[in-house]
């Protein structure tokens, strides 16, 4: 058990990013934390963490320790949930990466409704449009946008949603309508600071391809700033239509271009190899595909 008690207190030090955050999450004081990690280090003799007053780090040891005790973790919390689950409602944290946009336009207005329905859940969205390690960041599923790349991860597809280039009615009165791709050089594109490769507008397939480097005088790394920014008539933008099609019908947002054939994106919910899937997992996937309005993708 004081093994247990240890690796629990460096991982959530770790996850948390200090031991005060860490001692709020399993209910220990700072100091108790801090001496199970010293004890941890001193029992295996190696240094896992660079402390800082302000801070903690991750040695190259304590990089694949890390990894490795959330291994040993999720199998005790696998070993665990399969016994408490007959017969009982899922309860505890069940955290979840997405995109900000697909988690503004999408899972978040469905949040409440699964909460009602599974009231002993907590789910703890973290927003990046980033891909992350999800075994060392402790989380239990990730919602991705494009093509996965090969990995020890399980994908669910979610369904497809083509980018769209569009701008506000107010912006197209001022400046006009671009016709072709090649048309949107001389205009207001918007940008995307936290992907370059996003900026780069493809229009078409194979030998047909057209790729256009959009450039304008905003620039973001998140796109719901984009969106908010496109909405007030500031430039034209790309972005998925699970995002875009709320504003198009209701004419906010113009689409553009609409001849060229639009970039498919497919959207996906990725979770680790589990030997037993954990009903947390299994019943908030199921609730995304059952309550999503792909309709409007």
């Amino acid at each position: 058990m004081n093994r247990l008690s240890e690796m629990q207190a460096f991982t959530e030090s770790v996850g948390q990013g200090s031991f005060s955050a860490a001692s709020r999450s399993l209910g220990m004081s700072p100091s108790a934390i801090s001496k199970l990690v010293t004890r941890l280090e001193e029992r295996l003799q190696v240094r896992l963490l660079n402390r800082t007053t302000r801070q903690i780090s991750l040695t190259e040891a304590g990089q694949r320790f890390y990894v490795r005790c959330n291994e040993i973790l999720n199998e005790l919390e696998d070993a665990e949930t399969e016994i408490v689950e007959y017969g009982e409602l899922p309860q505890g944290v069940l955290r979840v990466n997405c995109s900000p946009g697909f988690a503004q336009h999408q899972v978040i207005p469905l949040l409440a409704d699964f909460h009602a329905e599974y009231p002993g859940l907590q789910v703890e969205l973290t927003l990046t449009g980033k891909t992350i390690d999800l075994i060392a960041e402790g989380v239990d599923l990730a919602i991705r946008l494009g093509e996965l790349a090969d990995s020890s991860l399980i994908a669910s597809s979610l369904g497809r949603s083509d980018r769209i280039v569009c701008a506000a009615p107010m912006y197209l009165e001022k400046f006009g309508t671009p016709q072709t791709p090649q048309d949107l050089k001389a205009h207001n594109c918007l940008c995307l600071t936290s992907r370059e490769e996003v900026n780069i507008w493809k229009f078409g397939s194979g030998d047909q391809q057209e790729a256009i480097n959009v450039s304008g005088n905003f620039k973001t790394d998140n796109v719901n700033a984009l969106y908010d920014y496109a909405l007030a008539g500031g430039g034209i933008l790309r972005l998925s239509g699970f995002m875009l099609n709320k504003a198009i019908n209701a004419g906010q947002l113009v689409p553009l271009l609409s001849d060229y054939e639009a970039q498919p994106q497919w959207v996906n919910i990725v979770y680790p190899h589990r030997r037993f899937l954990p009903a947390k997992v299994r019943l908030f996937i199921e609730y995304l595909k059952q309550n999503l309005d792909t309709s409007e993708w």
